[in-house]
């Protein structure tokens, strides 16, 4: 068995995208046994600047994996690859 996949869900505190994506995914990731934190880019000047509007961002194993939009299947299968992002 695998190491525990660590998603990253790169937010902002005033992003109610971003509130709904951690709701949405919580339980994708859960289910597939890997940890969720939530980042707020602002409290990282580095990541602020990286990210700058483009939140929410999921980043499994410090790989980007989606910005926005979320698909749960996807995430899912990913999660279920352990976390080794596909950069097709």
């Amino acid at each position: 068995m695998g190491a525990v996949a660590e998603v990253e869900l790169m937010v902002r505190s005033t992003c109610g995208s971003c509130e709904r994506v951690a709701a949405q995914i919580a339980p994708v990731v859960a289910e597939a046994g890997a940890r969720l934190s939530l980042v707020d880019v602002d409290a990282h000047p580095g990541l602020a600047i990286e990210f700058g509007d483009r939140v929410p961002v999921v980043v499994i194993d410090g790989e980007e994996f989606a910005c926005w939009e979320v698909d749960n299947a996807e995430l899912a299968a990913e999660l279920a690859r352990g976390g080794q992002v596909d950069s097709r």
